[in-house]
């Protein structure tokens, strides 16, 4: 089970997208009087500029038309695109990987290492999926509609879908049996809120059970025990609370393992094929290290010693083996264990850079996606007898030359109360752009998420184009850094405190010499959104514009309105609405509730569907905005949900922040 899925958080394969116009517009026609006269009488005409036609599903207010010739130079840093590791296929050997030559990322099949890409999966919606280990013959695939995160379950044969589950319900994969032969997923259609339990064999959707009554929103099937008479549960709280149990398929007897009162995190779990449970786990240590859980005493004992976050791990079909991923200060490490001796080889030969999608195929080789500030994701194996790496992919990045991208520093500062923060700062070439620079600070989702540094993609475009540094800033509240760290901004009364952190980090970048402080814009998406309202209120006198995307304007409507089975998921996080002392409190701390302290342009993007930040938030920001004179820009998207999937969307809305971004930060 991968401990970034089990957050019930969106899955985190993120690629880079391409473009496709359409022009409007045509060169008026010469006129028919003689060259002599045309010059000698009047100036001739001038023809309209021509301009970027905008996808149909899009709404843009109050903002102005996109230069086709702006569309023109940034084409190649949009043509790119990035290949994900979704699968090995244990009869062939081929790997299945999810990447998008079209509008949206479909599975595509690779016989051999850079190999021909064959597409094997043709829907309108981006889609994911997974081989059933050991048979190979079934290929489960999850659709959503639209970004609406309303996902239903298919069988893919042949190109086409077989719907598994009811179509109306929020369904998830969870895991596996070890032979193929069961899935589990979690289902919100006993009520529309809790996440109920289920099994099935995908061969006979008529063999689906539901296996546990739930109670709210968090609860997936980690794996299963090799008789699968056991599955081992988890239970989502928050991201410092994950509990463990065991689910005997037979009675639905659950029984907890462990203390489930006791305020411990578990991420990730694989069974081995001897029984034993491996699972990742900050029990006794600042942060997640790998270890065996007894399955009913509930100890826990560690076998990984680094002092930092064990992010996904895989173990051998044979049992003898795990590999396992070390998220170093941001940058992801691979480590082999050999289960018997407990030796540790580091794998060193790749750069810093981030992996995912770890899984060892029947055979022994390791399959995981790569990327790095020089190179996009692409799908690489590792023999871990030789240590021979092997490529699979190479993505495109629209013909332009890599080597150039900028590779971050990490800046550390000290906030308000003496704690130590750190971003990464990407700032251009001073050969090619001399002299103080504008900057974007762009901070990340979550909160419980983390900025690191892998490839750019289209935001390189800012860096080697427009002279314009990028900086990631790791407030309070970040995964990463251990959860102290990652609860210091819980509940209404912290939550200001991640603000002061960034106050702190952008005084910080704003003082580099390379840097010019009077040209700093910011921008966030989600939780980075409400960061983003937010130093539009609070930062305003460091801050030239924001552009700010599925953002929360207001906590109080926004968990009274967040897709029921998340609401008591996130007040965990933010606090509860429905007490009054918290309530009055996240109304104050609301960028809503101070909007007439909004003094720069702004930009909002919004998806029409998004399930987690309602359309409604951006739509009273926006209303409030420009009630009292402000400029207020915003991009709608019908057929988005948390963010644009599609690329003909998100190509239009990359062009419209670089139009939002030339006009606040350079002027022109």
């Amino acid at each position: 089970m991968n401990p970034r899925a089990v957050q019930t958080m969106h899955n985190k394969e993120i690629f880079t997208k391409m473009l496709r116009l359409r022009f409007i517009g045509a060169l008026l026609a010469a006129t028919a009087m003689p060259l002599a006269a045309q010059t000698a009488t009047a100036q001739p005409e001038q023809a309209p500029e021509l301009v970027v036609a905008k996808p149909a599903a899009l709404t843009a207010e109050q903002m102005p038309p996109i230069p086709l010739e702006l569309a023109e130079r940034v084409r190649p840093y949009l043509e790119a695109r990035g290949a994900g590791f979704a699968g090995w296929d244990p009869n062939t050997r081929a790997v299945m990987i999810s990447t998008r030559f079209a509008n949206v990322s479909q599975l595509h099949r690779i016989e051999m290492p850079m190999g021909a890409r064959t597409q094997i999966s043709f829907e309108a919606e981006p889609v994911r999926g997974s081989f059933a280990p050991g048979k190979g013959d079934v290929v489960l695939v999850s659709k959503d509609r639209g970004g609406d995160e309303y996902f239903q379950l298919h069988t893919l044969k042949d190109g086409r879908l077989t719907l598994l589950t009811d179509g109306r319900s929020r369904n998830e994969m969870n895991a596996w049996s070890r032979d193929g032969e069961l899935i589990g997923f979690s289902s919100t259609r006993r009520n529309g809120v809790d996440s109920d339990l289920y099994v099935m064999n995908p061969r006979d959707p008529g063999s689906a059970r539901m296996v546990h009554e739930s109670k709210g929103g968090g609860w997936a099937i980690a794996g299963f025990s090799p008789d699968k008479t056991t599955a081992y549960v988890a239970d989502y709280r928050s991201v410092q609370d994950v509990d463990l149990y065991r689910l005997d398929l037979a009675s639905g007897a659950m029984t907890p393992i462990g203390d489930p009162k006791a305020m411990i995190a578990y991420g990730g779990m694989e069974i081995g094929p001897d029984g034993t449970l491996w699972v990742t786990s900050d029990e006794g240590a600042d942060f997640q290290r790998l270890g065996r859980i007894d399955p009913v005493a509930g100890t826990f004992t560690p076998v990984s010693r680094e002092k930092w976050d064990v992010d996904g791990f895989d173990i051998s079909d044979d049992g003898k083996t795990i590999v396992y991923e070390v998220n170093e200060a941001g940058s992801d490490r691979l480590r082999i264990l050999d289960i018997a001796s407990g030796k540790v080889t580091r794998v060193d030969a790749l750069p810093a850079g981030q992996i995912g999608g770890l899984e060892i195929a029947p055979w022994g080789e390791i399959g995981f996606s790569f990327s790095s500030a020089k190179s996009a994701a692409d799908v690489w194996s590792l023999d871990p007898k030789t240590m021979q790496l092997t490529r699979w992919t190479r993505s495109e990045t629209g013909g332009l030359d890599t080597e150039v991208n900028v590779e971050p520093r990490i800046v550390t500062t000290k906030s308000f109360d003496g704690l130590e923060v750190s971003g990464l700062l990407y700032m251009p070439d001073p050969a090619k752009f001399p002299g103080k620079r504008p900057l974007i600070v762009s901070v990340h989702g979550g909160p419980e998420g983390q900025s690191t540094a892998g490839f750019m993609g289209r935001s390189n475009y800012y860096l080697n184009e427009l002279g314009i540094g990028v900086f990631y800033p790791n407030v309070r509240g970040s995964t990463g850094y251990g959860k102290t760290f990652v609860s210091l901004d819980n509940g209404p009364f912290k939550r200001e405190d991640s603000v002061k952190d960034m106050a702190a980090l952008i005084d910080a970048v704003r003082k580099d010499k390379a840097v010019d402080p009077a040209k700093v814009g910011l921008t966030g998406g989600s939780y980075g959104g409400y960061m983003c309202y937010a130093a539009a209120v609070q930062l305003k006198d460091r801050i030239a514009a924001t552009q700010c995307t599925v953002a929360i304007s207001n906590f109080v409507s926004f968990l009274e309105n967040t897709n029921p089975y998340r609401q008591d998921l996130r007040r965990v996080e933010y606090g509860d609405e429905r007490i009054p002392e918290q309530r009055a409190k996240l109304m104050e701390i609301s960028p809503l509730t101070r909007v007439n302290e909004i003094e720069k342009p702004m930009f909002v993007i919004t998806g029409a569907n998004d399930p987690r930040v309602p359309k409604s938030e951006a739509d009273q920001m926006v209303a409030a905005i420009r009630a009292n004179g402000g400029e207020a820009w915003h991009l709608v998207a019908a057929d988005e949900g948390h963010g644009f999937a599609k690329k003909a969307n998100s190509d239009y809305a990359f062009l419209a922040q670089l139009v939002f971004w030339k006009k606040h930060l350079l002027g022109e």
